[in-house]
């Protein structure tokens, strides 16, 4: 696909999905953007938002997070599932803060990918809504699934569909086209049952325009 017609695909989307300020995970700073992007992790985002409030609470700081006994954390954020394994890196991730970068979520990729837990995704993540920093594209599922089948790349690697992104799209729009396509994911393009006759984007997709085909339409 060329940069045109996936921008033409990126405008179109925008258009139903016009609020680009919007957190799906409801944070109020890098701290918790941070951890509330590690515990989303095979999870929705609404069980993220009502056990976050009590973690926090409890510990609200990266000094409080990384002094913290595992099985404390463990059991706060058990509803998200994985809970072990999140509260090993949600706790290793405040250490390594705590001690190498002053108390402070570091604004910069390579720093981010330091910390137990974070992979690009997260700190694509981390970086544009705490820092207004756009480093690259998060690839999360929707997006993953969305790139393969609209055609924007042909990759089943998250981390060669971000590069094909990033070589479609203007380094302004890096973070907001993860919006986009998270929306339209969630909304009509279905990993199962995609709802292809309401989508606004049916012509320029491979998918849409294959079943287009096959359907004789």
């Amino acid at each position: 696909m060329d940069s045109k017609t996936a921008l033409l695909i990126y405008s179109r989307l925008l258009s139903i999905y016009p609020h680009t300020e919007t957190h799906f995970l409801t944070f109020s700073n890098p701290y918790e953007c941070l951890v509330m992007t590690i515990l989303s992790a095979q999870t929705t985002d609404l069980t993220v938002n009502r056990v976050a409030p009590l973690l926090f609470e409890r510990y609200p700081s990266p000094e409080a997070l990384a002094g913290a006994e595992p099985e404390d954390v463990e059991e706060l954020i058990r509803p998200t599932g994985f809970y072990h394994t999140k509260a090993r890196h949600i706790i290793g991730s405040a250490l390594v803060i705590v001690e190498r970068f002053s108390g402070l979520v570091p604004n910069r990729m390579e720093e981010l990918l330091s910390l137990p837990g974070v992979g690009r995704k997260t700190a694509n993540i981390v970086l544009h809504h705490s820092f207004r920093v756009n480093a690259g594209v998060a690839v999360d599922t929707h997006v993953r699934r969305l790139s393969q089948r609209i055609g924007l790349s042909l990759s089943r690697d998250p981390n060669q569909i971000e590069q094909d992104l990033i070589r479609l799209y203007p380094q302004a729009l890096w973070g907001e086209i993860t919006y986009v396509l998270i929306r339209h994911g969630r909304e009509v393009c279905d990993a199962r049952r995609p709802a292809c006759d309401i989508c606004i984007i049916r012509d320029l997709c491979d998918y849409g325009t294959s079943e287009a085909r096959e359907k004789k339409i």
